[in-house]
């Protein structure tokens, strides 16, 4: 079967993986790109107006004649400027008015982000204070400003009215500092936006593509299984079909047929029928016992007479190929479990017949019992043709066989261990294997004692 379609599922999986994926991290950027905005510009808010509020409440006490700054200011702002007057060439970075230090302010007049301005009535500029900036005059309706200076740097600021003692409008103070840092983190987290994000899809995708393939694998794996099955089974069907077609055509060619004849081709015909049955009995049987819709009959089932009679049973079937069966028993007392009979028959007779099956002339099958902590081990040991390591691992596996050829002469269909596993788990137990190539295999059914045992001995 080509890989093609499962190729296309998994690119289908990767891409709507990735695009999902990238979509997330794509809106969490946006999401964090708001947050980073909001957050530093309500810090940034919240410093202007403590010291705009601060500065508005201290100064406007002071203030006697519109569009004058009174001595007071020039004291409070030691970098003052008037614009009719020259400007301080130096200012000290140390110097520290008690007006801030009773307002437990510090100083960010003196930094160089920050500047105060103050505007007369008609939006002249009368003085500044800090960072000299050139920005426009005319006041808008609303507190808060974001402004643009001729070399288009940003700057954001908040402005308060100012009234003198017998309260007409003095002017307009302006607070306000350059939005320089938040524009560099901006910046700086756009970059990673824009450069991780891409590369973070990219080896979404990639993750994606390895993800999609383990999962599409064993779904792959599964239509193999599902296809050497039909495979197979369309042979054992052909087999019988081909046989009984034969034999009517052989019939009819005859032109007097005798009752001997008649019989013999009504035996051969019977014979391929029962092979119809029996492949249909044993894929209706799995397909119950692994839907657990098998009626079944549990009840007290001693092992060690199981096992008696299993014995008794499959010795004229070993010796007729020149094998030995022979029985093993490690249990002091007899073991009980508590399981349907027909099932627990059928699941050690599918392991006695295979080992029977796999193993040369002149080998032996041994068949052992114990018993360790609450449960009872069956084992069937052959020293057949044992199992390769990797076939170990789906030897339970439905319709998987070691040797085909020789399982389709035998008259195997491949269900046989699939059945005794389906089985065996059904019944709270497992079941296991050990094998090495050329000397031969040991299965190994752990069940649970019945309880009313596990009460006595414990």
């Amino acid at each position: 079967m080509p890989m093609e379609p499962f190729n296309r599922t998994q690119l289908r999986l990767a891409s709507w993986y990735a695009l999902v994926m990238g979509a997330i991290l794509g809106l969490c950027g946006l999401v964090s790109y708001q947050v980073t905005i909001r957050a530093y510009s309500d810090s940034m808010e919240r410093e202007l107006e403590t010291v705009a509020k601060t500065l508005y409440a201290g100064i406007e006490l002071h203030l006697k004649q519109p569009g004058r700054l009174e001595p007071f200011v020039e004291k409070l702002l030691p970098d003052v400027c008037l614009t009719d007057a020259p400007c301080l060439v130096e200012i000290n970075p140390n110097h520290s008015h008690s007006f801030w230090k009773n307002h437990h302010i510090p100083s960010k007049v003196h930094q160089n982000d920050y500047y105060i301005r103050f505007l007369d009535s008609s939006n002249k500029l009368v003085a500044v204070s800090g960072l000299r900036v050139d920005l426009p005059t005319t006041m808008s309706s609303p507190n808060w400003q974001t402004v643009v200076d001729s070399q288009g740097k940003r700057f954001h600021q908040i402005a308060f009215p100012l009234h003198t003692l017998d309260n007409k409008l003095w002017g307009y103070l302006q607070v306000g500092r350059s939005l320089k840092d938040l524009d560099s983190r901006l910046a700086a987290l756009k970059l990673v936006l824009l450069v991780g994000l891409p590369i973070t899809v990219i080896l979404i995708g990639v993750s994606s593509w390895w993800l999609a393939g383990k999962a599409v694998r064993p779904i792959y794996r599964s239509y193999l299984q599902m296809q050497q099955f039909t495979a197979d089974v369309a042979h054992e069907l052909r087999t019988p079909l081909t046989a009984i077609l034969a034999t009517l055509d052989s019939a009819l060619r005859l032109s007097n047929v005798t009752e001997p004849e008649v019989r013999d081709t009504l035996k051969t015909i019977e014979r391929q029928v029962n092979r119809f049955f029996e492949l249909i009995k044993d894929l209706l049987l799995l397909s119950r016992l692994e839907q657990h819709t098998l009626d079944s009959n549990p009840q007290s089932l001693c092992l060690n007479d199981l096992m008696s009679d299993l014995i008794e049973e499959f010795s004229a079937l070993a010796a007729s190929v020149n094998l030995k069966l022979v029985s093993e028993l490690r249990s002091p007392e007899p073991l009980y479990i508590f399981a349907d009979e027909d099932q627990i028959c059928r699941l050690f007779s599918n392991l006695i017949i295979n080992a029977i099956q796999y193993t040369a002339p002149g080998g032996c099958i041994t068949l052992k019992l114990s018993k360790e902590d609450r449960h009872a081990v069956f084992e069937v040991q052959d020293t057949g043709i044992g199992i390769s390591l990797d076939a170990q691992t789906y030897i339970f596996d439905r319709f998987y066989r070691v040797q085909s050829d020789r399982s389709r002469q035998t008259g195997g269909t491949g269900l046989g261990l699939s059945i005794a596993r389906a089985i065996a788990e059904g019944h709270g137990g497992s079941i296991r294997v050990q094998s090495e190539v050329g000397k031969g295999s040991t299965f190994t059914i752990r069940l649970p004692v019945e309880k009313t045992l596990q009460n006595k001995n414990y």
